[in-house]
């Protein structure tokens, strides 16, 4: 990896500045508080973003609202540029983020961001979250973090380091396996209490296997058993169904004896009947006989009923006549009784227009009343003649009327006395129907007495009937308690087998689980005892080495950076041990040159180690310094020389205020701080 250019924008003291990168070592030079390590933070910023406990006023400046960070730099041949932006609200939050990478630009999330970087700088995976560690301790460490990492307690400081080296996984195995072992155990558990039935259960098995073989053989004997009872059965029953066919045989005669009751008692009316039928045709025919019609007696009535009736219409038309003057007179007597009103309201004559007087209306009022007088009496004796003439005609109606009736009688006698020849053709045919119906029920009397005879015969097969019936529901019983015992064998047998397979199953079941205990078993003595003593042996042997090759390289830069009047190296927890003729000196009595060494030493064999164990990530020809040489004397500053010519390195940052470094790097870029801003002089 090489850093070619940065742009910062509102980013700590810097309003807007870009700086640029060259290959090989770079000084970034300035007065204190110039504003050389914001643009290691505006670097580390554009990498990874903010870290957790950072807070984004540490890195936004003061007074502004929006600031942002662009990174550009080549990995791999690689041209890669990020794009990260802050901006202020309630707190100061990560706003925008993008890279662009040989040209193709990707506006994606903070996470996506940092792991696209991991990706890009091959850190192992598991770097995602464990902050950028591995960039701090391989390019850039604060030489202040550094001295606080040799400070901390021996734990944290080990945990620190695994971390670093990648090689935590070793203790991540062992407690993942201490859990596993722990699930183990407890399955195990589970597991023999799950198969501590096994014996009993194949001796239930076992039991079960014998009785149910038992009950199999006792199971044939039933069925034989079952056999002979339905033959048994089916014998009494094709003995009652031909009783029952002697029994419906009698039923049928029975039924036929009973008709031919029926048909005798038939016969018999019809022939009482036709008897009866005879001595009334005879009657009959000898009457009609006896009977001398003459036509001049229909000739007569028909004469007189026709005089009747002409003597009836002369008294009707007189009767209308007499009607007709009652009316009139009726009505004469109606207009005398309205002129005679008339009259008296008349004052005046309306002919000669003379006054009518009282004597005149008078003598006029009387004529009327005469004239209506002699009409009453007129009326009165032309109802008595009606009322006689009424009562005639009545009583030539009645005349008619017997007239008519004798008239109907003679011509039916006559019609009558016309039939005599088919009544004798009838008579004739009936006593013929008689001798046949006759000989018709010698026949059927003979026919029902066979029948009855028969019917008798037949009789003693109605008990024989109900004995086999009794029989037939014996053998139907027993049949029926033989196929119930089956029935129930064979349910017993079913259960049997269910549960023996049940049992099976279970059994099967119990040695699988036998056989998973086993694993189990085996598998946690493995882990026990062969696993975690390999893990714990090989996680020593990697710390041993790396503690090693660490103490060594520990050694040799301490060793260019101080007088050889010191032994240093690394104890087991990797705390650097100075002794000095024998004596172990306390870090916190050295001088600040010799503390700023030893932190530098620790710095450049962390980043030598790491780079060696982690072969393929892509920052090892990275390196920055963050003012390596404070507190140094003129001598140990001209051994930094030295130093750095060792590191190798394709790109070198160094921040220091030393004027003396200038002279041990390739370019210089100068920054100072005018009115509160950064930038370059």
């Amino acid at each position: 990896m090489r850093i070619k250019k940065i742009t910062l924008d509102n980013i700590r003291s810097y309003s807007h500045q870009e700086v640029e990168f060259p290959e090989g070592s770079i000084l970034l030079s300035g007065d204190i508080g110039s504003g050389k390590t914001s643009i290691l933070l505006g670097i580390e910023f554009a990498l990874f973003g903010l870290q957790p406990g950072q807070r984004g006023t540490g890195i936004l400046r003061n007074g502004t609202d929006e600031g942002s960070v662009i990174l550009e730099f080549e990995v791999d041949e690689h041209d890669v540029k990020i794009e990260r932006t802050l901006k202020r609200k309630k707190a100061i939050s990560q706003d925008y983020c993008a890279i662009t990478i040989d040209g193709e630009r990707r506006e994606i999330s903070v996470t996506e961001l940092k792991n696209a970087v991991i990706d890009l700088l091959s850190y192992p995976k598991e770097f995602a979250k464990k902050q950028n560690l591995l960039y701090k301790f391989t390019v850039y460490t604060p030489q202040e973090e550094m001295k606080q990492i040799i400070l901390e307690d021996s734990d944290t400081r080990i945990n620190t380091l695994r971390h670093v080296f990648g090689i935590d996984k070793y203790k991540t195995i062992l407690e993942n396996t201490a859990v596993v072992l722990s699930k183990i155990r407890e399955e195990r558990r589970i597991k023999e209490g799950m198969i501590s039935n096994i014996e009993q259960d194949k001796s239930m098995i076992f039991s079960k296997e014998i009785d149910l073989e038992t009950k199999r053989g006792n199971l044939i004997l039933l069925e034989k058993e079952r056999l002979l009872k339905t033959e048994k059965r089916k014998e009494v029953q094709k003995e009652k169904e031909e009783i029952s066919k002697k029994k419906d045989e009698k039923v049928r005669l029975h039924q036929e004896v009973e008709k031919s009751k029926l048909m005798i008692l038939t016969k018999s009316e019809t022939l009482s009947n036709n008897i009866k039928t005879i001595g009334l045709l005879k009657f009959q025919i000898m009457e009609l006989r006896e009977l001398n019609f003459e036509d001049t007696k229909i000739s007569q009535f028909e004469h007189e009923i026709t005089f009747l009736r002409k003597e009836r219409n002369a008294v009707s038309e007189k009767n209308v006549y007499l009607l007709n003057e009652i009316n009139s007179l009726n009505m004469k007597n109606q207009e005398n009784e309205f002129t005679k009103i008339k009259i008296s309201k008349i004052e005046m004559c309306p002919t000669c227009l003379q006054d009518v007087g009282p004597v005149h209306k008078g003598n006029i009022v009387n004529k009327f009343d005469s004239d209506t007088f002699e009409n009453k009496k007129k009326i009165e004796n032309l109802t008595l003649e009606k009322r006689a003439l009424v009562e005639k005609i009545s009583e030539i109606d009645k005349q008619i009327l017997i007239k008519e009736k004798q008239l109907k009688d003679l011509t039916i006698l006559k019609i009558r006395s016309q039939d005599i020849p088919e009544k004798e053709k009838r008579l004739n045919d009936l006593e013929k129907m008689n001798q046949s119906i006759t000989k018709d029920l010698e026949l059927l009397k003979q026919h029902v007495d066979i029948l009855n005879s028969m019917v008798f015969e037949l009789g003693k097969f109605d008990n024989l009937f109900e004995t086999k019936q009794k029989e037939l529901d014996d053998a139907l019983k027993q049949e029926k308690n033989a196929e119930i015992r089956v029935a129930e064998l064979k349910r017993e047998i079913e259960v049997f087998l269910r549960q023996i397979d049940e049992l099976k199953i279970r059994l099967k079941r119990s040695e699988e689980i036998k056989s998973q205990l086993a694993y189990l078993t085996e598998l946690e003595n493995w882990l026990s005892k062969s696993f975690i003593p390999l893990v714990s042996f090989t996680e020593k042997n990697v710390m041993n080495r790396l503690k090693s090759e660490f103490s060594k390289l520990f050694s040799e830069w301490f060793g260019m950076l101080v007088s050889d009047t010191f032994n240093v190296h690394l104890s087991d927890d990797f705390t650097p041990i100075i002794e000095q003729q024998d004596y172990e000196l306390d870090y916190a009595y050295l001088s600040g040159g010799e503390r700023t060494a030893v932190a530098l030493a620790y710095r450049l064999s962390l980043n030598q180690v790491i780079n060696s164990l982690l072969s393929k990530i892509k920052t090892k020809d990275l390196v920055i310094l963050d003012e390596p040489t404070d507190g140094f004397s003129e001598q140990q500053l001209d051994k930094m020389r030295n130093v750095l010519e060792q590191l190798n390195v394709a790109q070198l940052i160094i921040v220091s205020h030393e004027q003396k470094i200038e002279g041990f790097v390739e370019n210089i870029i100068r920054l100072k701080k005018v009115n509160g801003v950064s930038g370059k002089d």
